[in-house]
């Protein structure tokens, strides 16, 4: 509980100039109390033992005597086994409650005003969006929301590949089917097929292999017919892009789109600027860095290819070019890049690369936000039942329709327009719920009926926690607003233990933003809405009491805000009835 850490810390700077430690900051031993039946923080003593020549035990029951006094009003101290724990006083939780309920922002201070630029989803064109793509987008999106809500100017960029050898059988391709009297807009109506037919078509065809080759020379020199097919494979491909963006509720839009294309012009100043930093070095005919300490298999230095002995370019010269516009252009501090975990040493050594050119100072963070896979029941990759990778359109449309059943079972009479939002809410927020929450560097297992299910931790429990507020405050006619409390009684246990969950909400945002893991939110939804739950079965709401009715539908207010709050903040809807 992170309000309660600072009186602790100014009490125990007393107990360890008391016993005769210095020069340490309490703050750096105050945690969260392992067993909450003990209290909210503890402070172990065993560290102190070797040093006094005493018991932990006995440091602790001192230490607890001395810290008694300091925190009158504000927590019960007590220790157990070399621990003093702390418990918050109920008088203390009130009045942090009344805080949290007449804050704009329910204790989420915007207390950072950097420009980050967000990097994330990713997709290539003329390739439909797989099942592949969705751990970049749905964390990317999330990590931007909450970097906004701390107060930060958020640069949304999706980076996706529109440039490159493969579009000169793409465009060849496209050439050939409009001879034969096709629109290339119906070619492309399954970007999938026509990627797969063109590959096929290059890989066998010499003929048509040579043609597009010399396409991409054209491509490369700016040739008008060229580009303009170029064009029409991008403007259909953000199209198909775009239709899954709205789905999933994203907020990547068109204007976020920067593809290769718009840097591959910056490529040459590029290669002359570090050329001028004097850290270029010829290996095989190709202009290379070594950026540090990363070797080969055989143990030599491992270089980063800036430019091929050929005089093309590739990935890594790219991004560097990317990082001089963000730090450059968008004036960026921080660069957050939402990329797969396969990706690790390639990030690793572009930013230590551009470092070494100067392409960041000291000023500039950049870090490589990496995920794990999506995984199927039988823990391989999740594929298709042919055995391709599951178009992320199939897949989120198939969460509609399986939220879709799962509601009418509950709501039989719903009407076919409200069963088609709440359907979709449902359905798009149990993916995203089901993959946030999980500790993004590892894969997980992608499960139907776990995500969709209203019980466990799930984002239909979230949902209908929410939901289940909505139709109290709606009875009460308080959805408006209510009494403006000064205090909370609290005297129920069940009170108590959802108080202390909305007062930890801050806290959660805070260590999503420092460890980049919208997972601290979701678990903290989770812990919220079940104290909730326990609150809702032991505390009637509806009592005669008119003083405990208002405050109890206070309490159900400052929840139901924070859960709409949080859900926000994972890119998911917080619907009004389920």
């Amino acid at each position: 509980m992170r309000d309660l850490v600072e009186p602790v810390a100014t009490g125990m700077d007393h107990v360890l100039s008391s016993i005769g430690i210095d020069n340490l900051d309490p703050r750096s031993i105050i945690g969260d109390a392992t067993d909450k039946s003990h209290g909210d923080l503890a402070v172990p003593f065993h560290r102190f033992s070797g040093v006094l020549k005493r018991s932990p035990v006995d440091i602790a029951d001192e230490a607890a005597e001395i810290l008694a006094p300091h925190l009158v009003g504000i927590a019960n101290v007590s220790s157990k086994a070399g621990y003093v724990n702390f418990r918050a006083s109920s008088g203390w939780v009130s009045s942090r409650l009344v805080d949290i309920c007449r804050h704009p922002t329910l204790g989420v201070e915007k207390a950072s005003q950097r420009t980050v630029v967000v990097d994330y989803s990713s997709p290539n064109i003329a390739k439909e969006m797989h099942v592949g793509h969705l751990r970049s987008t749905v964390i990317g999106d999330s990590l931007a929301r909450i970097f906004e809500a701390k107060g930060n100017r958020v640069i949304r960029e999706n980076h996706v590949g529109d440039w490159g050898t493969p579009f000169g059988m793409l465009i060849e391709r496209l050439e050939d089917l409009d001879s034969d009297g096709i629109d290339p807009v119906e070619a492309l109506s399954d970007l999938g097929e026509f990627y797969r037919e063109c590959r096929i078509k290059f890989d066998e065809d010499e003929n048509f292999r040579q043609r597009a080759r010399e396409r991409v020379v054209s491509l490369q020199a700016g040739d008008g017919p060229t580009l303009q097919r170029w064009s029409q494979l991008v403007d259909i491909s953000m199209g198909h892009f775009q239709e899954v963006y709205e789905l999933l509720g994203v907020l990547l839009t068109r204007d976020d789109v920067m593809g290769e294309s718009k840097y591959d012009p910056l490529l040459p100043g590029l290669v002359e600027q570090l050329h001028e930093k004097g850290i270029l070095e010829t290996n095989n005919g190709a202009l290379v860095i070594y950026p540090g300490d990363w070797v080969n298999r055989d143990g030599d230095p491992l270089p980063l290819i800036i430019r091929k002995s050929d005089g093309g370019y590739n990935y890594a010269t790219t991004d560097l070019a990317c990082i001089s516009d963000r730090t450059q252009r968008l004036n960026a501090d921080d660069l957050i890049y939402v990329v797969g975990a396969e990706q690790k040493q390639h990030f690793e050594m572009v930013f230590a690369s551009a470092r070494k050119g100067g392409l960041m100072g000291d000023r500039h963070t950049a870090t490589h936000v990496s995920f794990g896979l999506v995984l199927g029941p039988d823990g391989g990759k999740l594929k298709s039942r042919s055995g391709e990778a599951i178009r992320l359109l199939d897949l989120l449309n198939e969460a509609i329709e399986r939220a879709s059943v799962a509601v009418l079972e509950r709501n039989p009479d719903i009407s076919k327009e409200d069963l088609r939002i709440l359907a979709r809410s449902i359905g798009i927020g149990a993916v995203k719920y089901s993959d946030l929450k999980s500790d993004r560097t590892k894969d997980y297992i992608f499960d139907w009926d776990k995500m969709l299910s209203f019980e466990g931790e799930t984002g239909p429990y979230i949902q209908y926690a929410h939901a289940r507020i909505n139709s109290i405050l709606n009875k009460e006619r308080h959805s408006q607003g209510g009494t403006e409390f000064t205090s909370f009684e609290l005297a129920s246990e069940h009170e108590m233990k959802l108080a202390r969950e909305v007062l930890k909400y801050p806290e959660a945002v805070d260590h999503a933003l420092a460890d980049l893991a919208p997972s601290r939110i979701c678990k903290h939804l989770h812990k919220m809405s079940q104290a909730f739950g326990s609150f809702y079965e032991n505390c009637p709401v509806l009592t005669e009491n008119k003083e405990i009715r208002d405050q109890r539908i206070e309490l159900c207010r400052i929840t139901g805000r924070i859960l709409e709050h949080g859900l926000n903040l994972l890119g998911m809807d917080a619907p009004s009835r389920m």
